[in-house]
């Protein structure tokens, strides 16, 4: 007789992720024969620069680095990100206390809840917000509390409405934004700061894309703030900088009992990153900085390129500040996201991300990736002409 076998409560609670879903989508318009322009999903196209994969080849040749890693990674990595981070943000770090690596930042960013979440305790997540975040404080049975993000404020949270939940346990914020591609000013994050000292509440900072900004504005860290320390994890990654999506490697740093916390876990369900990759990232933190400058180079023109096509079509977009995304209210002429994506799909043959993907309050948004070559976005603009 067979089993009856159900979905765990936890995963019947949550939506279907919203880029497997795009990818349904899109994969189904290249089974029909389409040329289909893939704006959806933040996946470099370039490849990994050839210094990375040249130290990941001569990692591979010597056997010691076969055997399971070390939970904490190795020590030269700690120390490499270490020397990374005070150049980059003029702050220190304790490789041993304060730097933890992983198997990229999103494995960290869900796993971290399950150490420092009990069932109930509330965390006050941005809307919209990266659709990882939730499942990972659903999972640690965590209750989210729901800021919105208004392009009225900036799209930052208004502290004033944090400071009014009540037992706050963390507070999770993702500057340079995904989606909306906006920055946190040093005034912001110093309010967040304070406001999470004296109320007693940690912050999660993910800043996957550190590196990828335009115009030579430098995002700041908020481990740059004064006590931040005392409140804070921040969580970075290879994935964008480096072109290493799929290498999958990143760091935490920050708050060192938080960092213990997540070493906890991780000891449970990992066996560290394999040792190879370790040393391809070393290699890849010390790059020239030219590497850097022509990846920003080459965002800021595709950047600039899309804006002004889509603006001189008639479409008023305000330009991104930083990471590779144009978040874009949608056209006159459309009622929802979902709207507007099925119809560029169906009619001009491109894939963009509804806003609402990212949460409720993302509702009137498509965003739209900067990780096609030029020439396709320049093809986009055509087509979009003839749907708008």
């Amino acid at each position: 007789m067979p089993v009856n076998i159900e979905f765990a409560e936890r995963l019947k609670v949550l939506p279907p992720y919203l880029f497997v879903e795009i990818d349904k989508a899109k994969r189904a318009a290249l089974a029909q024969g389409r040329d289909v322009i893939n704006l959806g999903i933040g996946d470099p196209d370039y490849p990994t620069p050839r210094p990375i994969i040249d130290a990941m080849k001569k990692a591979l040749d010597d056997g010691s680095n076969h055997h399971y890693a070390l939970d904490a990674g190795l020590l030269g990595l700690r120390q490499e990100i270490s020397r990374w981070f005070q150049g980059r943000f003029n702050v220190g770090l304790d490789p041993d206390t304060e730097i933890y690596p992983l198997i990229g930042s999103k494995e960290g960013l869900a796993h971290l809840p399950l150490g420092v979440i009990n069932p109930r305790d509330k965390v006050a997540l941005t809307d919209p917000a990266y659709p990882a975040y939730r499942p990972a404080i659903i999972f640690a049975g965590g209750k989210i509390v729901a800021v919105p993000l208004k392009a009225s404020q900036g799209f930052l949270p208004d502290l004033a409405k944090i400071a009014k939940i009540k037992d706050l346990k963390m507070v999770v914020v993702n500057y340079p934004n995904n989606p909306t591609a906006v920055t946190a000013s040093r005034g912001f994050y110093q309010g967040l700061v304070d406001l999470a000292r004296n109320k007693g509440f940690m912050i999660i900072s993910d800043m996957a894309y550190a590196q990828v900004y335009f115009d030579d504005e430098k995002p700041i860290s908020i481990l740059e703030i004064d006590g931040a320390k005392d409140v804070t994890i921040e969580f970075h990654s290879f994935s964008k900088t480096y072109y290493m999506t799929g290498w999958r490697i990143g760091w935490a740093c920050g708050n060192s009992t938080l960092i213990a916390a997540l070493a906890k876990i991780k000891t449970n369900f990992d066996s560290g990153i394999f040792q190879a990759i370790q040393l391809a990232a070393i290699a890849a933190l010390k790059s020239p900085p030219s590497l850097i400058e022509e990846m920003r180079a080459l965002y800021q023109e595709r950047r600039d390129l899309l804006i002004n096509g889509l603006r001189n079509i008639g479409w008023k977009i305000t330009s991104p500040k930083a990471a590779y995304y144009v978040w874009a209210k949608i056209p006159r002429g459309f009622s929802t996201s979902m709207e507007t994506a099925k119809a560029f799909l169906d009619q001009a043959d491109i894939v963009v991300t509804p806003g609402n993907g990212f949460g409720s309050a993302g509702e009137g948004y498509v965003r739209m990736a900067l990780t096609v070559p030029k020439e396709r976005l320049q093809e986009a603009v055509e087509r979009l002409r003839k749907v708008l």
